[in-house]
């Protein structure tokens, strides 16, 4: 797996994929691209990126070295290795939607062959690899960690973080036999500093829930002490800076309308899932969870008080949501609290539109597709509308003209820190 001759396969080329792919290619390695998505890969084949950090130039020096992308999943038997990375959604109930994982192992096993490395990177409950991968992987008649290996390793992405990257950020890898543990581990080696072997598939897949259960927890505590500081007249962000001093134990985590992102809203519900499987009820983590889904509920209630000390109402208003990503400075809107303030806003009767510097136009989603389509208004009309909501703070947007332009300000990310008449904290 150090031979640089060894072709590496990743499987799903969105935003933990492609980031993936271009480690392995700038390590020297030949790398096949497979993707479902025919419009993605034809953009990829043109040397044009779909993901805002990942310039067009680095796709044109991948292909320069090599780089192959397909939708043909008949070149899964050119390689040695394959990482698969696909979604891991939740379903309308909130349960683990396996659907990607098992179409993905379903569509490969046809083209499986001897001594191939097979590693899902798709964040999960523990027991997915040897539960549901490897039964269907193992249907064609291979047997995992004797004819193929079989290995977990958990993406660490965090897109436009300028402090890490896909190289420098630790990879944990976990496998149920320790040749497909070797394998797997020395495989990342080569295209990542630290690789951190760990005991089995089922540890490497709770390790990635603890992370990002960690940070959901922490995110659902400040969120409801920003309902509780706001009622006592506290600015929250005051209290976060101050507690922020000392300097150790205590981590800085700030508030939102809610909690957005491809994991964290999605991974707590995963482990609570599995845990009901064991007579298990995780209360700490769905209560965690409740609070977080909650917070869209309580922006738009502070935004209806705000109307309504100026002798408004919400219905028949017009209001101009900024930032339809996740986090700010990325064009990722996976999961993205702004569709549900949109949703609740427009129940109320209001007319809103948005502004995004990053998504020019609403992309698809599963659950929020009636918004597709939809085109971001340019900033200058902010004076235009009734009222002005911050979803995602957004480095590029000027938000001193902002505040000029705009007659009401519902700030739900701390932007403006200093009292404003204008501005209403939510």
């Amino acid at each position: 797996m150090l031979d640089k001759t060894k072709t590496v396969g990743v499987l799903g080329l969105g935003y933990v994929g492609l980031p993936l792919a271009r480690a392995f290619v700038d390590s020297g390695f030949k790398v096949i691209g497979l993707d479902t998505d025919a419009e993605k890969v034809a953009l990829l084949e043109c040397g044009r990126s779909y993901i805002a950090h990942i310039p067009n130039e680095v796709i044109s020096q991948m292909l320069a070295s090599g780089f192959t992308v397909t939708t043909d999943f008949a070149w899964v038997s050119e390689c040695d290795a394959l990482l698969i990375c696909v979604p891991t959604p939740l379903t309308i109930n909130r349960e683990p939607d396996m659907t990607f994982v098992q179409q993905s192992c379903e569509d490969i096993v046809p083209f499986l062959r001897l001594g191939q490395l097979i590693v899902l990177e798709s964040t999960t409950y523990p027991g997915t690899t040897d539960e549901v991968m490897r039964p269907i992987l193992e249907s064609g008649g291979l047997v995992a960690n004797r004819d193929f290996w079989l290995a977990y390793s958990p993406e660490r992405e965090d897109p436009n973080n300028p402090n890490f990257r896909t190289r420098t950020i630790p990879k944990v890898v976990g496998a149920d036999d320790a040749r497909a543990l070797e394998m797997a581990s020395k495989l990342y080696s080569a295209a990542v500093d630290v690789v951190v072997p760990v005991a089995g598939t089922r540890v490497a897949e709770a390790a990635k829930i603890l992370e990002n259960t960690f940070r959901a927890v922490n995110i659902a505590l400040v969120n409801e002490l920003k309902i509780v500081f706001t009622k006592m007249g506290i600015d929250v962000w005051d209290v976060i800076d101050a507690a922020s001093t000392k300097p150790f134990g205590f981590m800085k985590f700030v508030p939102g309308p809610g909690l957005g992102g491809h994991c964290i809203p999605i991974d707590p519900f995963y482990l609570a899932w599995k845990a009901r499987e064991y007579d298990v009820v995780s209360r700490f983590i769905e209560t965690a969870g409740e609070v977080n889904r909650s917070m869209p509920h309580w922006v738009v209630e502070r935004t209806m008080q705000a109307f309504s000390r100026r002798g408004m109402g919400l219905a028949g208003s017009r209001i101009l949501v900024v930032g339809l990503a996740y986090k700010k400075n990325v064009d990722d809107a996976r999961e993205s609290t702004t569709y549900k303030l949109m949703e609740l806003l427009e129940a109320e009767g209001v007319r809103v539109s948005y502004h995004d510097p990053f998504i020019p136009v609403v992309p698809k989603s599963r659950e929020f597709s009636h918004f597709t389509g939809r085109v971001s208004v340019p900033l200058e009309q902010a004076g235009d509308f009734d009222a002005v909501l911050i979803a995602t703070d957004h480095d590029v947007i000027d938000w001193d003209d902002l505040l000029k332009k705009a007659k009401l300000i519902v700030d739900t990310r701390g932007v403006y820190r200093k009292a404003h008449e204008k501005v209403v904290k939510a």
